[in-house]
């Protein structure tokens, strides 16, 4: 009962702890998921207050999180749009890769961390931060901008890629041949195909046979058929993650719009918790050493993200203020890079203390990259101020046509 007790109230200490930072987050106008990090490393090993009754339980959330946060992001994408955009945005897609991974792989085989851990790090500074990015959108009233598509086209290809991407990862962190690690990343693309292909022709009849008019059925039956696969996926080594992001892309109308708005508590729920799980088990002492290794990867990895992103907006014919928009748009890290470290810190745990360091840099510097890219790519850069002043004397010129 003590055990219980003890448990209860660290529970609710930490889920308390992250509804005032999320408010203070809000008020001041950032992404709260430094402030769940701030947390983690606050309560965890060698933090000021460590937690033991409720770590098994933290553990569990934070694997729900990390499977809700992959089935929402599903949700957004109907199969037909996954495959547009693999059609249409696959060049942006290997520019961002090469640029955005090639980094964080070099600096790990820099520090002498071995190949694994250079595959871990690579995605690490890859992957941009959706939810970061999509609040960022809102905040600067960007969303009918005609780059914003374009950044939503770069994001879409990353969130595709997990799913070859995890597997691979998955397989060299658990150390398997290559034999079982080609049979593993054969099982995911299977896999990704089969749903690609059932939720293109079949979606509906998928969708009306999840459906329901019970609020309370549909969430029990989404989140269920979600574990279920997850689990199964597991068990595969493919990942969690991924089956979890392939329920999310098989169903679609109103019934992943209803689970979407049904399971947005859930998920930011869970995530936080998981942002701080990860934060417990990464002790502050080891960030330290870490910090200018990774302070140099978010100054360079900044470049790297603008350089896609203006190079995505002008191969789709954007004018060069939207170039320079897309490219500081796309800076921020956050969710996907801790969920890969998270992964990674059993095989390596030097990538944890890094990651969290990269992330808290790039997650408060990517809002900020996004308002003043801009305005700064203007002044430094005379072929774009030629080209706005071009573009604000053709466009005065026709207004002259007009009214002559």
């Amino acid at each position: 009962m003590h055990d219980t007790t003890a448990m209860l109230i660290e529970l609710g200490a930490i889920i308390l702890v992250l509804g005032v930072l999320g408010r203070i987050a809000g008020r001041v106008g950032f992404s709260p998921i430094p402030l769940y990090l701030l947390a983690g490393l606050a309560f965890g090993q060698g933090g000021i207050l460590p937690l033991t009754a409720s770590e098994e339980f933290v553990a569990t959330g934070a694997e729900i999180g990390v499977i809700l946060l992959l089935l929402l992001l599903g949700l957004e994408y109907s199969a037909s749009e996954l495959v547009t955009t693999l059609q249409t945005q696959f060049p942006s897609g290997a520019v961002d890769f090469v640029l955005n991974a090639l980094p964080g792989a070099a600096m790990a085989l820099l520090l002498g961390w071995g190949p694994v851990a250079a595959v871990a790090l690579a995605g690490v500074t890859w992957i941009s931060s959706s939810g970061v990015i999509a609040k960022v959108l809102g905040d600067l009233r960007r969303i009918g901008n005609r780059e914003t598509p374009v950044i939503l086209g770069v994001l879409v290809l990353e969130d595709l890629a997990m799913a070859v991407y995890l597997p691979i990862l998955t397989a060299l962190l658990a150390g398997v041949s290559l034999a079982r690690g080609t049979l593993t990343l054969l099982i995911s693309l299977g896999t990704v195909g089969a749903v690609l292909y059932v939720a293109l022709r079949h979606g509906r009849t998928v969708s009306r046979a999840v459906s329901s008019d019970n609020a309370e059925m549909l969430l029990l039956v989404v989140l269920g058929l979600t574990l279920l696969v997850a689990g199964l996926a597991q068990q595969l080594q493919v990942s969690a993650a991924v089956g979890a992001f392939l329920v999310g892309i098989a169903l679609s109308g109103e019934v992943a719009e209803g689970a979407h708005n049904l399971l947005a508590p859930l998920r930011d729920l869970f995530a936080a918790v998981f942002f701080v799980f990860f934060g417990l088990h990464t002790n502050p002492a080891d960030i330290p050493p870490v910090l200018l290794p990774a302070l140099a990867l978010a100054v360079v990895t900044s470049l790297t993200k603008i350089a896609t992103g203006y190079w995505a907006a002008r191969r789709a014919g954007i004018s060069v203020k939207g170039r320079w928009r897309a490219g500081g748009t796309l800076v921020a890290r956050g969710e996907f890079s801790i969920v890969i470290a998270g992964l990674a810190v059993a095989a390596e745990p030097r990538v944890g203390p890094l990651a969290t360091a990269y992330v808290l840099i790039l997650v408060v510097l990517g809002p900020l990259a996004a308002r003043w890219t801009e305005p700064l790519g203007r002044r430094v850069s005379p072929g774009s101020r030629r080209a706005v002043a071009g573009a604000a004397a053709a466009e005065q010129a026709e207004v002259a046509r007009a009214n002559g």
